[in-house]
């Protein structure tokens, strides 16, 4: 099993940027497919990125592609949301997730989430 801990949300203005980042502990996050979704006020949580365990692949949701970059650091068990030109519509609680299988991201069916951070958009 692997525990995840988000950090870096906060409150920033549209077209502003913010920085994500995931601590790992348990199992080796390397034999993971690690990625970010995100939960708006009243809305489903909703895919955003993944990235395969070695980084070889990246799959954005299409409304984030472009102005996010996801990264992962194995050997420091990290994974990192860089977010640019951030929207109104951006805004929501951000969840790290982990899994074994890339299409379980794709339907939000992985077996490892985070607790969230908060990220706000004022337009």
């Amino acid at each position: 099993q692997v525990q995840l801990v988000e950090s870096g949300g906060g409150l920033v203005q549209a077209g502003g940027s913010l920085r994500l980042s995931c601590a790992a502990s348990g199992r080796a996050l390397s034999t993971y497919v690690v990625g970010w979704f995100r939960q708006a006020p009243g809305k489903e949580r909703e895919f955003v990125v993944a990235i395969t365990w070695n980084g070889g692949a990246t799959y954005y949701a299409d409304s984030v592609k472009g102005r996010f970059t996801i990264s992962r650091d194995n050997a420091e068990n990290m994974v990192y949301l860089q977010m640019n030109i951030l929207k109104a519509e951006d805004t929501g609680v951000y969840y790290c997730a982990a899994d074994d299988l890339i299409s379980n991201f794709q339907r939000r069916l992985v077996a490892y989430w985070g607790q969230g951070t908060q990220v706000t958009v004022s337009s």
